[in-house]
């Protein structure tokens, strides 16, 4: 019987994204590049017996951003879930950048400077400082751990069924920190953890044990037991 996973799927590339503004409320469409680089994804990683199998998709998560939406459309689409429930759901959307909306880093770190929030050499860091008039590092752990308890319980009640994976399409930060506090880490450590646009990561858990959270450095594609029945 295979361990369950939760892919998560950082949406694909932006003119923000690309530039190095930071988007979250902004509702940017995909570049053309950005469709093109999920749908050829889609066509490698998606389909039966290759990284995603929408055969095994219990439930989808996705922000409500536009290009988190378009993203799923490109890369699975809800016709190939079959009886997997996807919803729209706030609590994955994108970090509250609030006063940092559109700015670069070094804009940021300008900005606050200006404003005598950083002062002896200290540097915005996001993981540890959060944003004005936008989320805090807290914030950002609530609504994660609350849809992380969620999962492992959907999975813990479906472990055995062909269908108990999980897909989150949703952005950078917000992903990067989900995998932080699925093993229970600290957000304000600042995780060393890279997603590219358009990126799928893996996260599961140790010796099939829903009480062992773990990331998986290395996912192989999933080829279900001829013995095995199968939901179509």
């Amino acid at each position: 019987m295979a361990t369950p996973r939760v892919f998560i799927a950082r949406h694909g590339e932006t003119e923000w994204s690309v530039s190095g503004q930071h988007t979250s409320f902004t509702d940017l469409p995909l570049t053309d590049n950005g469709e093109r680089r999920v749908s050829a994804t889609g066509r490698a990683m998606v389909g039966k017996d290759r990284l995603i199998d929408p055969r095994h998709i219990l439930k989808v998560y996705i922000s409500p951003r536009l290009r988190a939406r378009r993203t799923f459309e490109l890369l699975v689409g809800e016709d190939k879930c079959g009886a997997a429930k996807v919803v729209i759901d706030d609590r994955v959307q994108e970090w509250n950048y609030g006063d940092y909306e559109g700015l670069l880093t070094s804009q940021i770190r300008t900005l606050r400077k200006e404003r005598g929030l950083d002062r002896d050499g200290k540097v915005w860091n996001i993981w540890q400082d959060g944003c004005e008039n936008g989320e805090s590092p807290e914030q950002i752990t609530n609504r994660l751990d609350d849809i992380i308890a969620e999962i492992h319980d959907l999975q813990r009640t479906h472990q055995k069924s062909p269908r108990k994976d999980i897909l989150v399409v949703a952005h950078g930060h917000i992903l990067r920190a989900f995998a932080m506090r699925w093993v229970k880490k600290d957000i304000n450590e600042n995780p060393a953890l890279l997603l590219e646009a358009g990126a799928i990561g893996v996260l599961s858990y140790e010796h099939n044990n829903i009480d062992e959270p773990a990331i998986l450095l290395g996912g192989a594609f999933i080829v279900p037991d001829p013995n095995e029945e199968e939901e179509n």
